[in-house]
């Protein structure tokens, strides 16, 4: 089991990145636009810094939905390898199959 503290900081990460997403991509393509004037561009770029640094999507880590593990992470199934391997023994994968010779 991750640290409590771990996961529930990468959740208020994800709440705020949700939150600020049309406010960053707005400022952001401000920013890259190309026909602006290089002040106008400047001002969004620096808007864009006010906003907090954990509303940035980069910044968001996967982890697993059951152990909170953030290392060997399956995206399709938000699971780790071990979470996955403890569940798919147990039967409750559905269409997993543990494979032993």
């Amino acid at each position: 089991m991750a640290k409590k503290s771990s996961v529930e900081k990468n959740k208020r990460r994800m709440r705020l990145a949700k939150q600020y997403a049309a406010k960053r991509s707005a400022l952001k393509a401000i920013a890259t636009d190309q026909s602006l004037t290089m002040e106008e561009r400047f001002k969004a770029q620096l808007k864009l810094a006010e906003l907090p640094r954990n509303s940035s999507k980069v910044r968001i880590r996967n982890r697993c939905e059951v152990t909170g593990r953030p290392r060997a992470f399956y995206r399709k199934l938000k699971m780790s390898r071990i979470a996955l391997r403890e569940l798919g023994s147990k039967g409750l994968v559905p269409g997993l199959v543990k494979s032993s010779w």
